[in-house]
C-alpha cells in the first residue's frame, strides 16, 4: 500500500526557479532599459540590458521577441549614487557604498493581475582606501545580478 502510495506522488523541482505554464506563456518582450540616473557610468546600461536579456534566454525557453510578448518588461535605471556608509576616529570616510535602483513595469498579457510597477536596488560597499575607477565594474556587476535575479523571481519565479 505504501509503494503504491508513493508512486501516486510526485515532486518536481525547476533549478532555475522559473515556474511558467509554457503552453500558456510562449513569448517575452523586453524594452531597453535607459540610464536615467543623476550619476552616470557608460557600461552600466548595456551590462544590465545584456544581463536582464540573458537571464531570460538562459533560464526559460520563452522566445524573445521585439513587441507584443505574452509577458512584457520595461523600465529605468533610476538611481546610482555613491554616499559614506562609515566616518573613521580622523572624521573622514572609511567606508562607501555604491547604491542602483531601476523601476520595472510588468506586464503579463495573458493573466493582468500579475502586473506590476515595481523598484529594485541593490547596495555594495568598498573601502575608501580603493578608488572608485578600481572597483566600480566588479561592484556593478554584482549589483546588476542581484537587481536581475530579483526581476527575474518577481516575474517568473512567483517568490
Amino acid at each position: 500500500m505504501l509503494s503504491l502510495l508513493l508512486m501516486g506522488c510526485t515532486i518536481s523541482y525547476k533549478f532555475n526557479g522559473a515556474s511558467i505554464n509554457y503552453d500558456i506563456i510562449k513569448t517575452i518582450s523586453l524594452e531597453s532599459f535607459p540610464n536615467r540616473a543623476v550619476y552616470q557610468w557608460g557600461p552600466m546600461e548595456s551590462m544590465f540590458n545584456n544581463a536582464l536579456s540573458d537571464i531570460y534566454a538562459n533560464q526559460t525557453k520563452l522566445q524573445q521577441v521585439t513587441r507584443g510578448g505574452d509577458l512584457s518588461l520595461s523600465g529605468e535605471i533610476t538611481s546610482y549614487d555613491q554616499v559614506n556608509k562609515s566616518i573613521s576616529s580622523d572624521g573622514y570616510s572609511s567606508m562607501m557604498q555604491l547604491k542602483m535602483t531601476v523601476n520595472v513595469r510588468f506586464e503579463n498579457a495573458k493573466n493582468h493581475s500579475e502586473d506590476f510597477e515595481r523598484q529594485f536596488s541593490a547596495s555594495r560597499e568598498f573601502d575608501t582606501s580603493q578608488q572608485l575607477n578600481d572597483v566600480q565594474e566588479e561592484l556593478v556587476t554584482q549589483m546588476i545580478d542581484e537587481i536581475v535575479e530579483q526581476i527575474f523571481n518577481a516575474t517568473v519565479a512567483n517568490w
